[in-house]
């Protein structure tokens, strides 16, 4: 009886206590990205009567992704919003969507292809005790420059950015002999107005967002990968919503991903627009360089597949494709 007494308390608990859940953002406000995540944040508050609400720290106000990740893992936060690089510590599978040399210009592609394994993506999310509210669509990601660099040999020297920790920009630099320059993504800016570093990447919209556009001159016509992101809220959060919010909170989230997902496809074509109306130059790399891209791909599989990504995670990807 003292056992019933206590699940019914619990379960009483959880359908009328009220729970804010605080997710670190690195996408700056004013963005097509923030303001659908606040119409989202708005709608599943008054869906739920109130009793969830969600509450966003916009242009990395929680600091850098690895820094939301530590705060979530600590209870200071409930959630983030992470791209690849801290995907990747999460849930290493993942990495494969963004493998150098793989969907070319294919967007289209790259996206279904996540679509399809997106089940398989969650359950290993799960076990990282995460629940993913949705994958965002970061984009084509394009290496820009100070210095002119119209082949992969034109390369050697030129100092790029890397983000700290990242295990598979880690191993294409290596795999390229470049030089490597790893730093947290908020310094990315100042270290290309100094001269720490002469170039980096990112998908177009991410460019202009983090401007990075004031202090480059060039970028690689050429798309290296594609990038995603996800919607990612601790276990231990989720698990205090009452299964009748959880239902409410992921049909919202699912319909706002789609919505944010839609402007970002058509906010990076906008953007590579707006980069090369700035005088910013757009290079061609030669065709054998893009045969030589497939050979560095097969050396960095080599490197990762068993450590940053499983065989089976692989395996569907290239079934994919």
């Amino acid at each position: 009886m003292k056992i019933l007494l206590t699940l019914l308390v619990t379960v009483f608990t959880l359908s009328t206590q009220a729970l804010t859940v605080k997710v670190g953002v690195l996408a700056p406000e004013g963005t097509s990205w923030a303001k659908n995540l606040k119409r989202m944040a708005k709608e599943i508050k008054k869906a739920t009567n109130r009793k969830v609400k969600i509450k966003f720290y916009f242009g990395g106000a929680q600091g850098d992704e690895p820094d939301v990740l530590r705060k979530i893992r600590v209870g200071q936060l409930h959630g983030g919003i992470f791209t690849g690089k801290t995907l990747g510590e999460i849930n290493g599978d993942v990495r494969v969507i963004e493998l150098p040399f793989t969907f070319y210009h294919d967007r289209k592609k790259a996206w279904s292809t996540v679509e399809k394994m997106t089940p398989f993506f969650n359950k290993s999310f799960g076990k990282s005790q995460f629940e993913n509210l949705g994958f965002f669509e970061i984009g084509m990601v394009y290496f820009v420059s100070q210095k002119r660099t119209q082949s992969l040999d034109s390369l050697d020297g030129v100092k790029i950015w890397s983000w700290e920790g990242d295990e598979l920009v880690a191993s294409m630099i290596e795999t390229m002999n470049l030089v490597s320059v790893p730093l947290p993504l908020p310094d990315v800016l100042s270290s290309l107005s100094t001269g720490i570093i002469d170039a980096a990447y990112a998908p177009p919209l991410g460019i202009l967002s983090l401007q990075w556009n004031t202090k480059i001159k060039y970028l690689v016509d050429f798309p290296l990968s594609f990038s995603v992101g996800a919607f990612l809220v601790g276990q231990k959060t989720w698990k205090k919503i009452s299964p009748e919010h959880k239902k409410i909170v992921k049909e919202i989230s699912a319909r706002y991903v789609k919505n944010v997902n839609e402007a970002n496809a058509k906010d990076n074509v906008e953007a590579l627009t707006s980069l090369k109306s700035t005088g910013i130059e757009f290079l061609k790399f030669p065709k054998n360089d893009i045969e030589r891209g497939k050979q560095l791909r097969t050396k960095i599989i080599g490197k990762l597949k068993g450590k940053l990504f499983s065989e089976k995670a692989l395996k569907m990807l290239e079934a994919e494709l």
